[in-house]
Protein backbone atom coordinates (compact mmCIF):
# COMPACT_ATOMS: atom_id res chain seq x y z
CA UNK A 1 0.00 0.00 0.00
CA UNK A 2 1.03 3.55 -1.00
CA UNK A 3 0.82 6.29 1.51
CA UNK A 4 -1.49 8.91 -0.05
CA UNK A 5 -0.17 12.49 1.53
CA UNK A 6 -2.12 15.72 0.68
CA UNK A 7 0.79 18.88 0.49
CA UNK A 8 -1.27 20.07 2.92
CA UNK A 9 -0.42 16.97 5.22
CA UNK A 10 3.38 16.07 3.89
CA UNK A 11 5.38 18.11 7.04
CA UNK A 12 3.63 15.28 9.22
CA UNK A 13 4.34 12.72 6.97
CA UNK A 14 7.67 14.24 7.01
CA UNK A 15 8.14 13.94 10.27
CA UNK A 16 6.80 10.71 10.62
CA UNK A 17 9.36 8.73 8.35
CA UNK A 18 12.43 11.51 9.30
CA UNK A 19 14.06 8.54 11.50
CA UNK A 20 14.28 6.75 8.68
CA UNK A 21 16.83 9.30 6.92
CA UNK A 22 16.21 12.77 5.39
CA UNK A 23 12.93 12.78 3.48
CA UNK A 24 12.93 13.40 -0.53
CA UNK A 25 10.83 14.55 -2.88
CA UNK A 26 10.84 13.06 -6.24
CA UNK A 27 9.61 15.40 -8.92
CA UNK A 28 8.89 13.02 -11.46
CA UNK A 29 7.40 15.61 -13.86
CA UNK A 30 9.02 16.69 -17.40
CA UNK A 31 11.88 19.46 -17.50
CA UNK A 32 9.67 21.99 -19.25
CA UNK A 33 6.90 20.89 -16.13
CA UNK A 34 9.32 21.86 -13.57
CA UNK A 35 10.75 25.35 -15.34
CA UNK A 36 6.76 26.26 -15.36
CA UNK A 37 6.08 25.97 -11.55
CA UNK A 38 8.42 23.84 -8.52
CA UNK A 39 8.12 24.00 -4.93
CA UNK A 40 10.43 25.12 -2.39
CA UNK A 41 12.08 22.93 -0.44
CA UNK A 42 11.37 22.61 3.21
CA UNK A 43 12.58 20.45 5.60
CA UNK A 44 13.29 18.16 2.94
CA UNK A 45 15.34 17.51 -0.01
CA UNK A 46 14.21 17.97 -3.47
CA UNK A 47 15.17 16.02 -6.73
CA UNK A 48 13.92 16.07 -9.95
CA UNK A 49 14.09 12.44 -12.46
CA UNK A 50 11.47 12.47 -15.17
CA UNK A 51 8.77 9.41 -14.73
CA UNK A 52 10.38 7.93 -17.62
CA UNK A 53 13.90 8.03 -16.58
CA UNK A 54 13.53 6.40 -13.23
CA UNK A 55 13.80 2.90 -13.95
CA UNK A 56 17.26 3.27 -15.47
CA UNK A 57 17.86 6.30 -12.40
CA UNK A 58 16.87 4.28 -9.82
CA UNK A 59 20.27 3.72 -8.60
CA UNK A 60 20.63 7.38 -7.81
CA UNK A 61 17.83 6.89 -4.86
CA UNK A 62 18.25 5.42 -1.42
CA UNK A 63 16.44 2.75 -1.09
CA UNK A 64 15.94 2.92 2.62
CA UNK A 65 15.42 6.97 2.45
CA UNK A 66 11.65 7.89 2.88
CA UNK A 67 10.32 9.11 -0.68
CA UNK A 68 7.61 10.80 -1.88
CA UNK A 69 6.82 11.31 -5.69
CA UNK A 70 5.67 14.59 -6.52
CA UNK A 71 3.84 15.33 -10.21
CA UNK A 72 0.95 17.57 -11.75
CA UNK A 73 -2.21 15.89 -10.48
CA UNK A 74 -0.68 12.75 -8.90
CA UNK A 75 -1.00 9.97 -11.48
CA UNK A 76 2.44 9.74 -12.65
CA UNK A 77 3.53 10.11 -8.74
CA UNK A 78 1.20 7.28 -8.03
CA UNK A 79 3.37 4.99 -10.35
CA UNK A 80 6.64 5.95 -10.15
CA UNK A 81 5.45 5.16 -5.80
CA UNK A 82 4.24 2.01 -6.99
CA UNK A 83 7.46 0.85 -9.30
CA UNK A 84 9.74 2.23 -6.42
CA UNK A 85 7.61 -0.22 -3.86
CA UNK A 86 8.08 -2.89 -6.04
CA UNK A 87 11.61 -2.51 -6.46
CA UNK A 88 12.30 -2.75 -2.29
CA UNK A 89 12.09 1.06 -0.80
CA UNK A 90 10.97 1.04 2.29
CA UNK A 91 9.08 4.21 2.91
CA UNK A 92 6.94 5.79 -0.04
CA UNK A 93 4.28 8.09 -0.72
CA UNK A 94 2.19 9.74 -3.24
CA UNK A 95 2.08 13.47 -3.03
CA UNK A 96 -1.76 12.63 -3.99
CA UNK A 97 -3.26 15.76 -6.22
CA UNK A 98 0.12 16.91 -7.28
CA UNK A 99 1.87 19.97 -7.82
CA UNK A 100 -1.70 21.56 -8.51
CA UNK A 101 -3.19 20.43 -4.85
CA UNK A 102 0.46 21.99 -3.61
CA UNK A 103 -0.74 25.38 -5.37
CA UNK A 104 -4.17 25.34 -3.88
CA UNK A 105 -3.23 23.69 -0.71
CA UNK A 106 0.20 24.79 0.64
CA UNK A 107 1.45 28.01 -1.58
CA UNK A 108 -0.59 29.74 -3.93
CA UNK A 109 2.31 31.67 -5.69
CA UNK A 110 3.26 28.56 -7.26
CA UNK A 111 1.55 28.11 -10.67
CA UNK A 112 -1.18 26.38 -11.77
CA UNK A 113 -0.87 24.85 -15.57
Amino acid sequence: MIDQVHPRDLAHWLETVAPHGRPLVLDVREPHEWQMASVKADGFEMQAIPMRAVPVRMNELDASRPIACLCHHGGRSMQVASFLKHHGFSHVANIAGGIDAWSREVDPAVPRY
